[in-house]
């Protein structure tokens, strides 16, 4: 499973115990379809909505008791299963499909404080699910792992910013480009100046500061689970320093993790 094609879900690799793979491939199954049908094709923005609507109605029939049903979708028989196993709070599900609708409606954001709503329904559910998934959602964990899944999410849009203006949305607050004095302009043009590199580095400040604070969850979760997280802590951490390293300019080149990042991940995240 590619986590590069959905940046905040990690990855159902060796380091996940054989008994819980099935249940996250399902989850990422829904959770990447769900986002696939708000950016990718051609449909209209009311056929886009009006499909996600119906991911709503199949989570409220599993809200309801339905675990057989052939009213679902396979799908969602699938993930109602998953659901009743592992006893999910099925919130989190809605909560996903409210951030995908969001970003069919949304295309950009007044002030940090939506955008770390938002965060809090695109993101936050996935480390949540997972802590359930490991019966290690206690509360301090739980505000640790939000902490972590708002930086990822903000590391992707720092990273894909080009990208997403294709899309003609903008995750950038203009609360800040008006601190810069930037505007909607310069992102279309593709001009990184002084004042691109120091906003850039304010958003890259706040991302890494939100994943620091959050990475003592790291040692808190036991055995292979806890060294995955650390492998991906590390790993939005490098996103940040590639985005330094190219000075700013993620209209030409989107920094990613490549396998010559493995060696000096896994010997960050080792030494964590």
């Amino acid at each position: 499973m590619s986590v590069e094609h959905y940046e905040n879900f990690p990855v159902a690799s060796w380091l996940m115990p054989a008994h819980l793979r099935p249940a996250v491939k399902t989850i990422y199954a829904f959770a990447r379809s769900a986002d696939d049908i708000a950016d990718e094709g051609d449909a209209s923005d009311a056929q886009r909505l009006e499909a996600l609507s119906h991911y709503e109605a199949q989570l409220s029939k599993i809200q309801e008791g339905a675990i057989q049903e052939s009213t679902l979708d396979p799908l969602f028989r699938d993930l109602a299963k998953v659901i009743d196993e592992f006893q999910l709070p099925i919130a989190h599900f809605f909560d996903l499909i409210s951030a995908f609708k969001q970003d069919i409606v949304c295309k950009q954001y007044a002030d940090f404080a939506q955008l770390l709503d938002y965060c809090k329904r695109s993101a936050n559910p996935v480390g949540r699910i997972m802590l359930h998934l490991y019966r290690a959602n206690n509360a301090e964990n739980l505000v640790l792992s939000d902490q972590i899944c708002t930086a990822l999410q903000l590391i992707n849009f720092w990273q894909d910013v080009a990208i997403d203006w294709q899309k003609k949305r903008t995750y950038l607050p203009q609360e800040d480009l008006l601190r810069y004095q930037l505007d909607i302009a310069q992102i279309a043009s593709g001009k990184y100046d002084a004042g691109w590199h120091a906003m850039m580095q304010f958003q890259i400040d706040r991302a890494r500061s939100l994943m620091l604070a959050g990475s003592p969850l790291c040692k808190k979760l036991p055995g292979r689970f806890g060294f995955e997280l650390r492998l991906v802590v590390q790993g939005g951490l490098r996103i940040l320093e590639k985005i330094e390293q190219v000075n700013m300019d993620v209209f030409h080149q989107r920094p990613t993790i490549k396998s010559s990042d493995g060696l000096l991940l896994f010997w960050r995240a080792a030494r964590m």
